[in-house]
């Protein structure tokens, strides 16, 4: 490992003192509290972790929580950072961090919003990216039964050919 490598590294344990995994020298797994996410992503910009590659939800749904993971990328230091925190997955609600990323985090935001109902404080645009009139609970949490769904909306009981959809 370089010494700018190892440097790096150090500046991120020393400044969060979080639970923090390396898994090699281009590798590093950061969990922090959902209050700090802010202020982690704006310090991790400023040192080099320019782009935001992605940002998911994981669903657990038995411990009550959403994890959400954000993936920072540094050109200059060919590192990539995964910011991991968890909410309440029935209130799910966390700061926005599109001030810092902009259009990026939107649009990934947007769909966690519209998929998941994850509400991020701040962002004034989470209008649905892929569905229209959509009712019913977010379609991406685990306890969302896409079954039931489409067979209370797309099939008919009295329909002959399509009561074979409700016999089970």
């Amino acid at each position: 490992m370089t010494q700018e490598k190892t440097d790096s590294i150090d500046n991120i344990k020393n400044k969060f003192k979080s639970k923090m995994k390396i898994q090699n020298e281009r590798r590093i797994w950061l969990t922090i509290e959902p209050e700090k996410l802010v202020e982690t992503c704006k310090w991790l910009k400023e040192k080099s972790f320019e782009h935001l590659s992605a940002i998911s939800v994981t669903d657990w749904l038995d411990k009550g929580k959403y994890e959400l993971t954000y993936h920072l990328w540094s050109y200059e230091k060919k590192i990539l950072i995964t910011v991991k925190t968890k909410i309440n997955r029935e209130k799910p609600v966390i700061e926005s961090v599109n001030t810092i990323w902009y259009e990026n985090a939107q649009i990934h935001e947007r769909e966690l919003h519209e998929l998941f109902g994850v509400k991020f404080k701040g962002n004034k645009d989470l209008l649905p990216l892929f569905l229209e009139n959509w009712k019913g609970k977010d379609p991406f949490r685990k306890d969302f039964n896409w079954r039931d769904y489409v067979r209370n909306e797309f099939y008919d009981k009295k329909d002959e050919r399509e009561q074979v959809y409700y016999d089970q």
